[in-house]
């Protein structure tokens, strides 16, 4: 079991030093979107959300093919994947970069690298499900896609999918910033009431 988590642990930092040497160039602009996307200044929000909302309304605007869509996708990435690791260090400055920076990279290349694996793990379940009760895999898959087919007919596409990435976002934000709060306070408190017992307890004894 030892040596097993120890292999897992093993691959996971191979994983997230070769994800790091990857997007070293997009450092700067990664903890930059992490600051914007943890809303560690009060405008943030207001930033995102007014991004997000010109750009939606952009595409509704314009009202692009598919193909006109995905082709402007591709290029608008390929664009940011040559001019970014080149502008970068000339915008930011790459002689700044600190200890604290540094480690906040390695710890969202890490995060990346466990979503990436919960992902595949996710869709291993699912041929497995598949093998295994394919009867419950076949209509699972009917009903969840039926139901999505009809929503998708419901409502207009665009904004579905505007409001899809809000709720995600939203939902995102309140288990950092409310939910673990709270299960941290929780548990403190029930640390310190569980002290506070023992002393009791030797005090009587």
């Amino acid at each position: 079991m030892a040596e097993g988590d120890n292999r897992s642990a093993n691959q996971l930092a191979a994983e997230t030093a070769s994800l790091e040497e990857h997007l070293q160039g997009w450092g700067e602009v990664i903890l930059v979107a992490d600051k914007i996307l943890r809303w560690e200044r009060a405008w943030f929000p207001l930033v995102l959300m007014g991004g997000v909302s010109f750009a939606f309304l952009m595409i509704y605007y314009l009202d692009p093919s598919v193909l006109s869509g995905v082709s402007c996708f591709v290029m608008f990435l390929c664009l940011a994947d040559y001019l970014v690791p080149a502008l970068a260090p000339r915008i930011f400055g790459s002689n700044k970069w600190t200890t604290e920076q540094q480690q906040r990279f390695h710890e969202i290349c890490s995060n990346l690298v466990k979503t990436r694996r919960r992902i595949i793990g996710w869709w291993k379940r699912l041929f497995t499900l598949k093998e295994e009760k394919p009867k419950m895999y076949f209509m699972t898959m009917l009903c969840s896609l039926a139901g999505i087919a009809w929503v998708g007919q419901q409502v207009h596409n665009l904004f579905l999918t505007y409001l899809i990435g809000k709720c995600l976002y939203f939902a995102e934000w309140m288990q950092a910033r409310i939910f673990f709060p709270l299960l941290n306070r929780d548990m403190i408190a029930k640390s310190s009431h569980a002290k506070l017992l023992i002393c009791l307890k030797l005090i009587v004894f």
